[in-house]
């Protein structure tokens, strides 16, 4: 629950009212506590809400909900890739210009921030009875050719268990599903 909250958000409205009360306290009141308050505390964390806010990513949307039924196999199949990019894209992130940017600049697929694909959305779902992350970027400057080229990189990258399928949707849209290959005798991670 408090991944989905904004700490930029946090610190602008908290902030706002310390400083609010800061000022209606030193020219209406007279209160030099209160007046302190507003000026040591409000207007620091106001400013450091405005930073968090101007450096923020805000999380990957859902496309679909995700019914009962695929998040109990979810719960018995995902991996713990799989399980560790679902709470990262879809959780504020501060100083990224892109969610997974450091995993597309490794796999190659992003040379410069202004060339990183943009993860839009993701889904979970289930492929020929198998949990599946699906990932959807809009990637201009990579047709949905290098993305397919980089499959079996991208496997491995995203490895054990796992097994990636590329999908091109159009010119600018690729789907990446990350797909659990259970192994036998394998622990899956609990979410």
């Amino acid at each position: 629950m408090l991944r989905q909250i904004s700490l930029g958000m946090v610190g602008l409205v908290v902030g706002g009212i310390l400083t609010i009360v800061g000022f209606i306290a030193y020219f209406i009141l007279d209160n030099a506590t209160l007046n302190l308050v507003g000026f040591f505390y409000g207007i620091p964390i106001l400013l450091g809400g405005l930073a968090l806010k101007a450096s923020e990513l805000e999380p990957a949307p859902y496309s679909q909900p995700t019914s009962e039924a695929i998040v109990a196999l979810r719960d018995r199949q995902a991996t713990a890739t799989q399980t560790q990019i679902r709470k990262d894209v879809t959780r504020f992130r501060y100083g990224q210009s892109a969610h997974l940017d450091t995993s597309l600049k490794a796999l190659k697929l992003s040379p410069t921030d202004e060339e990183c694909p943009m993860l839009q959305s993701i889904r979970e779902t289930e492929t020929d009875g198998a949990y599946t992350l699906v990932l959807q970027f809009e990637s201009p400057f990579f047709p949905a050719q290098a993305w397919k080229d980089k499959e079996q990189k991208l496997t491995s990258f995203f490895g054990p268990g796992v097994r990636v399928e590329v999908t091109a949707l159009n010119d600018e849209l690729v789907e990446v599903a990350l797909i659990a290959t259970p192994v036998a005798g394998e622990t899956p991670v609990v979410a």
